[in-house]
C-alpha cells in the first residue's frame, strides 16, 4: 500500500514536499512515480524514479522545479516542488512500478490515495 501526505494549499513560488510512504518489504525493487490530475484533466506524468535512486525522470513542465528521491531504509518516495505556478494545482499521486517503465499510468501496479495541492496566486 502507498500513502501519500503533504499536500494543501501553498502560495505561488511555495516549496512544499509530498512523501509516498510504502508498506512491506519489496518497496525497494520498485520504480515509483509521481502523476497528477487536475479538475477536468487527465491524469499526468508528473516525476518517477529508479529502484536504487540513482536514475530521476521529469516532465518538461516540472523540470527544474521539482525533484523526486527516495530512502529505501524508510520506504518513502519524496517530491519536493519549488517555485510552484497555480498551473500546478492538482491531485496529485503516487504509484509504483514493478518494471522499468514508468511514464504511463498503466506501466504502474500499485496506486495512492491522492493528495491536493492548490496553489493560490
Amino acid at each position: 500500500q502507498l500513502q501519500a501526505c503533504g499536500g494543501g494549499l501553498v502560495q505561488a513560488g511555495g516549496s512544499p514536499r509530498l512523501s509516498c510512504a510504502a508498506s512491506g518489504r519489496t518497496f525497494g525493487t520498485y520504480y515509483v512515480g509521481w502523476f497528477r490530475q487536475a479538475p477536468g484533466k487527465e491524469r499526468e506524468f508528473v516525476a518517477a524514479i529508479s529502484r536504487s535512486g540513482v536514475g530521476t525522470y521529469y516532465a518538461d513542465s516540472v523540470k527544474g522545479r521539482f525533484t523526486i528521491s527516495r530512502d529505501n531504509t524508510k520506504n518513502t518516495v519524496y517530491l519536493r516542488m519549488n517555485s510552484l505556478k497555480p498551473e500546478d494545482t492538482a491531485v496529485y499521486y503516487c504509484a509504483a512500478s514493478p518494471q522499468a517503465a514508468y511514464r504511463l499510468p498503466t506501466d504502474y501496479e500499485y496506486w495512492g490515495q491522492g493528495t491536493l495541492v492548490t496553489v493560490s496566486s
